[in-house]
């Protein structure tokens, strides 16, 4: 009798079981569609964030004070300051043998025009010359025929032929002689035009081998400074520098920004208030003269 009541127990739980597994697999099958979802999940593709975005973010670390922005300006006014002076030296040269070319092309086209008229002179006396051999010619042949002339019509009439050939003669002698005075004075010009430009072609070649020496002592100077200016001018943001290129242009020295002297502006020297001179050693915004617009920064910036 014991054995058959501990059978049924048994029968049972093994009953449970079997209702277990048969409401669990039904389950798993209502899982099988999630599984597809999630293998389209998997599928889109990771596309990695576009590469112009990291320069952003590397701005964005640098978040530069007022001091310090300017603080660059000031050093890059000095930087250009520098580099002003560098092409005002080498600038003058330029100018020189430019000059120089300029008067080397005025010559050589006048001694070309000189030359060309003397020929044109030469051209004229050959030409009275051979105006002269034929009126010779014709006097020769009227003075031949007066001689068997039959009334005294013709022979008045080869005789003012006659004369008129000497006029010609006489008047071409003139301009043989005026052309030939002409070419003398000429040739004076044309010697000394060339003389000149021997000169200014020996000059512009000093000038030249000058100006060579001066941009490949500076050339090396001014690529170095440039080179810091642009290093200053990333820390300044490009509305503050546009503006201080606009005042550098408008400028005559080229000073956008200046330090306060004496209580008054470096630029224009016009009195600066008190006031004004106080929020400017603060350094907390840019300030400006409110009389010739320069950009006004504290003495001890740099320090």
């Amino acid at each position: 009798m014991a054995t058959k009541a501990n059978t049924k127990p048994a029968t049972k739980a093994a009953a449970k079981k079997l209702e277990v597994k048969k409401t669990e697999t039904p389950a798993k099958k209502a899982v099988a569609p999630a599984k597809k979802v999630k293998e389209v999940e998997v599928a889109k593709p990771k596309t990695p964030p576009p590469a112009h975005l990291f320069p952003k973010q590397k701005e964005e670390k640098h978040d530069y004070t007022i001091s310090e922005k300017l603080k660059a300006l000031y050093e890059l006014q000095q930087i250009d300051s520098n580099v002003d002076k560098i092409r005002i030296v080498r600038g003058e040269l330029p100018m020189e043998v430019k000059d120089l070319e300029d008067e080397i092309v005025g010559l050589t086209t006048r001694i070309k025009n000189f030359t060309s008229e003397v020929k044109s002179l030469d051209d004229s006396i050959t030409a009275k010359k051979q105006s002269i051999k034929d009126s010779n010619a014709l006097i020769k042949k009227y003075t031949a025929q007066s001689d068997n002339v039959k009334n005294n019509r013709e022979y008045e009439s080869l005789t003012k032929e006659i004369e008129f050939q000497n006029l010609e003669i006489q008047l071409s002698e003139k301009r043989i002689r005026e052309y030939s005075a002409e070419i003398i004075n000429k040739n004076l010009i044309i010697e000394a035009a060339q003389t000149g430009l021997d000169e200014r072609k020996s000059d512009l070649t000093v000038k030249q081998k000058e100006l060579e020496g001066i941009v490949a002592e500076t050339q090396k100077e001014e690529d170095h400074l440039m080179k810091r200016s642009a290093e200053a001018a990333k820390i300044i943001e490009g509305r503050l520098i546009a503006a201080y290129n606009k005042i550098r242009s408008n400028a005559r020295n080229g000073l956008a920004v200046v330090t306060v002297q004496r209580d008054s502006c470096g630029g224009c020297f016009n009195k600066v208030p008190a006031q004004q001179q106080l929020e400017i050693r603060q350094r907390k915004k840019v300030i400006v003269c409110e009389h010739c617009g320069r950009i006004l920064v504290d003495p001890d910036i740099i320090d």
